[in-house]
């Protein structure tokens, strides 16, 4: 964490008490879903296929300026509704409860080069369990970055800010490969693991399947406009790419979230984990339709605390935590996304140079606890 522990006026009593206030936000919605719910998401399902039908079949006649914009548009925001809206929603988990095998866990699979299965080992498993732990958690600067002062400084750091750019614009390629733990597993005597062979393969055939639809049938189907319509695909991959990024970004990179130590996670209670993932996640303010396009993770503090409730419920209970922020004296990092995408690249190029002074440690937090 940061020179001076931003938690460290809270003793291990209101901790907990902390905790028990966020079991019962968690509980009250659980207990309230129902009918509403469940229409919204078939709702957004339902309007995102049609969105992407539709731009598809205009882009058949991408040779035409007009049709070529208004269809690269329409299959952008149609494919960033499916990941972020539906995709790492229901992957989630967070409409199983309405026990329809089409919008289940189980068996949604997205528009998206990580094949639903290793996606939810690495993101729901790891992720969230170990969010912000540095050595744990691979969302952490995705194996190619420094995200923070007390990590050893490598020359290797100084291209940084290009590694992030790259990551950003091919960004579901980079989540496939971290999900497949490529650095460690390249290394010629894990290549040969029977688990991650079958893993790679299993990617193998979801980027082949995902490059057959985008670059080569639709493209085809459009005859005289291939080129274009190829050209279409690939830039609203692009903007689907690059937006998902900025949001996962300002979710968990700006100044003010916290990173923390292997150790200080040992032994931790149920309000210690809800603590580090209030003060290891940020928001990103604005209006309902930027919540809707970022998949409601603009309401990353909320999500973290309660992945698996339904993404449409996160405005009433932000409310709810925030109170508990103020009541706890805690700081609830949010701002408009141009201020959260500034803070996280301004982030990202600070790390990327060696210190110039020695950080102060900050004392072990459980070690604190315990004197307390």
């Amino acid at each position: 964490m940061t020179a001076t522990d931003p938690t460290a006026h809270l003793t291990a009593e209101q901790i907990e008490e902390l905790g028990r206030e966020l079991d019962a936000i968690r509980d009250e919605v659980i207990a309230s879903r129902g009918e509403k719910d469940a229409a919204y998401i078939r709702k957004v399902i339902s309007a995102q296929r049609k969105l992407e039908l539709v731009s598809r079949g205009v882009l058949l006649f991408s040779i035409f300026p007009p049709a070529w914009l208004l269809g690269t548009a329409g299959l952008s925001v149609a494919k960033i509704m499916d990941n972020m809206e539906i995709g790492h929603n229901v992957l989630h988990g967070q409409w199983d409860w309405m026990r329809d095998p089409k919008i289940h866990s189980t068996t949604w699979e997205w528009d998206h080069a990580s094949p639903a299965e290793q996606w939810k080992h690495s993101h729901n498993e790891l992720h969230h369990t170990y969010t912000n732990v540095i050595g744990k958690d691979n969302d952490l600067g995705y194996g190619i970055m420094r995200v923070d002062e007390d990590q050893k400084w490598h020359p290797f750091h100084l291209g940084q800010p290009l590694w992030n750019f790259i990551n950003a614009c091919f960004f579901e390629y980079g989540i496939a490969a971290y999900d497949l733990e490529l650095g460690r597993n390249l290394q010629k005597r894990r290549r040969k693991n029977p688990e991650f062979r079958a893993r790679a393969k299993a990617v193998g055939r979801k980027i082949r399947k995902q490059v057959l639809k985008d670059y080569v049938i639709h493209p085809l189907l459009s005859g005289p406009s291939f080129l274009t319509t190829l050209a279409a695909t690939f830039t609203a991959n692009l903007v689907r790419n690059i937006w998902s990024h900025s949001v996962i970004m300002c979710g968990h990179f700006p100044e003010g979230v916290q990173v923390f130590e292997r150790r200080s996670i040992k032994g931790e209670t149920r309000g210690q984990w809800y603590l580090r993932q209030m003060m290891g996640s940020a928001n990103i303010s604005g209006s309902r339709a930027m919540h809707f396009m970022t998949g409601n993770l603009s309401h990353q503090i909320e999500h973290h605390l309660f992945p698996d409730l339904p993404s449409n419920r996160y405005a009433e209970v932000a409310v709810k935590v925030r109170a508990l922020f103020e009541k706890y004296e805690l700081e609830y990092v949010t701002g408009p996304l141009p201020k959260q995408v500034f803070s996280a690249w301004r982030k990202v190029f600070r790390l990327s140079l060696p210190n110039k002074k020695p950080k102060v440690k900050t004392p072990d937090r459980e070690q604190e606890l315990v004197a307390a």
